[in-house]
């Protein structure tokens, strides 16, 4: 296929070439999303490549959340924050870590730890504040917080789940500067 001023027949048989490709790659299932859904679904895993292997994502996780970006961060946070309904589980709660060295590290020199309690994500320069829960379980919490930190402010919507048995937190950020791939933190024991 050329790129630029091709004939129509080119172009033509470009986009035929291009409609087979994807027919083919959708594994059989004739009720595809439309475009506009399935860019707003979170992205799929992939698979790594042979010369990184990652851990396969547990079975046990649930992280599937379609962020809608219509649906604006709050203001302020909203009313009852903190309790109930409306608090981080309390499984989700306590201290993580990514680097499992920073659990046993002294306060302020932890870098990747996460401490979490009922309504605040502490992180080494950071904090965020839940301002609205919008979907919540016993295991997993996607919510808006408000964050601040090195005099900066920010808003960031993230899901977190428990894997492994409670043993691993999965924490996949979405909106502009979001990491484009979940982290995976382990549970630091008391």
């Amino acid at each position: 296929m050329r790129l630029g001023n091709g004939s129509a027949s080119s172009t033509g048989l470009g986009l035929m070439a291009a409609t087979l490709l994807l027919a083919a790659c959708s594994g059989g299932n004739d009720e595809q999303p439309p475009v506009e859904t399935a860019e707003k679904a979170a992205p799929a895993p992939v698979a790594p490549a042979p010369s990184a292997p990652a851990e396969p994502m547990p079975a046990d996780a649930d992280l599937t959340y379609a962020a809608d970006p219509a649906l604006a961060p709050p203001a302020a946070p909203e009313a009852g924050i903190g309790s109930g309904a409306k608090a981080i589980p309390d499984a989700i709660q306590g201290r993580w870590a990514l680097d499992a060295g920073d659990c046993a590290a002294r306060a302020g020199t932890d870098l990747t730890a996460l401490v979490i309690d009922a309504k605040t994500l502490r992180f080494f320069e950071s904090a965020g504040d839940l301002a609205r829960v919008r979907e919540r379980s016993a295991n997993r919490i996607v919510a808006d917080y408000k964050f601040s930190g090195e005099g900066e402010q920010w808003d960031r919507l993230m899901l977190l789940a428990l894997v492994d048995g409670g043993k691993t937190l999965v924490r996949r950020d979405y909106g502009e500067g979001a990491a484009p791939e979940p982290m995976r933190y382990r549970r630091c024991m008391p």
